[in-house]
């Protein structure tokens, strides 16, 4: 028999102590291998979801709640602000970039993004099939979103008002057409529908109008029962003036005709000498005025389109903008210039996500330390075990002994055995970890959205195996001790 199989006999003989040490040590593992998992990942969805992305501008208020939710789409908006804001900022030369975004809607709890095709760019997003979204309702897909609901290319879906869950009232009088379906980037991409920005503003249009249009029935079908009761009086009157007005015209016919009678003769000499030279006049003077007309409408229809077209640009809002810089020197200046307007504000990703995970953290650090207390604890249990065992063993080490047994082995035996409780106790709250989170990113839309899986090695994890042989052999150090100074004598004299 050697020390492996000697050691697991002994654990094998106090199965149930043996079982509760290594469950306990398991619970701190366990506890600990779930916050690494977490912490890591979620440092690398935001640092992924912010990836290309210098500043955020949008309208006042939070910071943190303007980076959450337009670039990792997990908060409410804080505000619209001008569309116009775009060209101010593409003029400025320490932009290199600018995408705007346009929210307010969602399909089935996923949120849709009306945007540009750089949106995409910006995550290096590749086509599975399809083709990006290119005319007002149409909709390109993310993996996860195409995955959920099980839309494909030709299908229609509508999207409801708001961006929670529940949402609010259903457009069913702008449907959406779905072109293509995205490529899983690992980002925050995977969960958006994205849409151009004109869809975001008809469908909130369609909207508006049709409430305009119901108060404008009311206020027409009033306007009508004044002017029914208006135009009755008025006919009465009418009525009677009329046959005043009839007498008056009678009496001047006959005046008329008798002054018509005289200068009759006279008009009509006098049209005939002038007809062939004015006929021709007029005629090349008509096609004149008719063509400078023609041109002059021209010029005005296109003037009043491009002018239509600014003046409504002008009056449209936008959610946010993302913006790259141009040059390092823009990171000092650029968001004290944008915050200095007074409906504008700037918020850098990089100091929001740092500033984020430092509050995460301090929940972190709590939960990291009740771990290691679990594990404090099961170390204290391995070593009363192990003590006790000692106690209980001295006369089989002492028989072991007089049997040829030499210190050293029995110190390593007893070493041996609190190293087998330590690595089995962290296999099983590895195992146990793993499993935890690939659970959690499975049944909760917060572990979804996070990406949370338990499939994932990171390489903080190998701490904790070192961490459980430290602890394995400082829990079985002095009871190791105990065994290589065994008195044979002593202890056989006593039986």
């Amino acid at each position: 028999m050697n020390l492996f199989t000697l050691s697991l006999a002994y654990i094998r003989a106090r199965a149930l102590n043996s079982a509760l040490n290594l469950l306990l040590l398991a619970l701190g593992i366990a506890t600990i291998t779930v916050l690494i998992l977490f912490s890591a990942q979620l440092e690398s969805r935001l640092t992924k979801d912010a990836r290309g992305i210098d500043l955020v501008v949008g309208a006042k208020g939070s910071p943190m709640q303007l980076i959450l939710s337009s670039i990792y789409h997990v908060d409410i908006p804080t505000g619209n602000i001008p569309y116009t804001s775009i060209d101010a900022l593409r003029r400025n030369p320490m932009v290199e970039g600018v995408v705007p975004l346009a929210l307010g809607d969602s399909f089935r709890g996923f949120r849709m993004v009306g945007s540009e095709h750089s949106y995409a760019a910006l995550y290096n997003a590749e086509l599975d099939i399809g083709a990006l979204w290119d005319r007002p309702f149409e909709a390109t897909l993310g993996a996860t979103v195409a995955e959920a609901t099980g839309l494909g290319i030709g299908d229609s879906f509508v999207g409801s008002h708001g961006i929670a869950d529940s949402g609010g009232p259903v457009h069913d009088d702008r449907p959406y057409e779905v072109v293509g379906i995205l490529e899983p980037t690992g980002s925050v991409l995977d969960r958006l529908v994205l849409t151009s920005v004109e869809s975001v503003w008809f469908t909130h249009d369609a909207h508006h109008d049709e409430h305009a249009h119901d108060e404008h029935e009311d206020e027409h079908a009033h306007d009508e029962h004044e002017d029914e009761h208006a135009h009755e009086e008025h006919e009465d009157e009418h009525a009677h003036e009329g046959d005043e007005h009839a007498h008056d015209e009678h009496e001047d016919e006959h005046a008329h005709e008798d002054e018509e009678h005289a200068h009759g003769d006279h008009k009509e000499e006098h049209a005939d000498d002038d007809h062939g030279h004015e006929e021709h006049g007029h005629d090349e003077h008509d096609g004149d005025e008719h063509a400078h007309d023609e041109h002059d409408g021209e010029e005005h229809g296109h003037d009043e389109a491009e002018h239509a077209a600014e003046a409504d640009l002008a009056d449209r809002e936008i959610t946010a903008l993302l913006v790259r810089y141009s040059s390092p020197i823009a990171a000092v200046s650029l968001p004290r210039q944008i915050n200095s307007q007074t409906a504008l504000q700037a918020a850098a990703p990089a100091f929001e996500t740092a500033r984020l995970l430092s509050l995460v953290g301090v929940g972190l650090d709590t939960l990291r330390g009740f771990g290691l207390l679990l594990i404090f604890t099961a170390a204290l249990g391995v070593f009363i075990a192990l003590y006790n065992a000692m106690q209980q063993r001295r006369y089989d080490l002492a028989v072991m002994r007089s049997l040829g047994a030499t210190p050293g082995k029995l110190l390593r035996q007893v070493i041996l055995e609190g190293l087998i409780l330590s690595l089995a106790g962290t296999a099983l709250g590895l195992a146990l970890g793993h499993g935890v989170a690939e659970i959690l990113g499975q049944i909760l839309r917060e572990g979804r959205d996070l990406g949370l899986t338990g499939l994932a090695w990171q390489p903080a994890e190998w701490s904790l195996i070192i961490l459980s042989l430290f602890v394995g052999i400082v829990a079985s150090v002095i009871p190791a001790i105990q065994a290589y100074r065994t008195d044979i004598a002593a202890t056989l004299s006593t039986r």
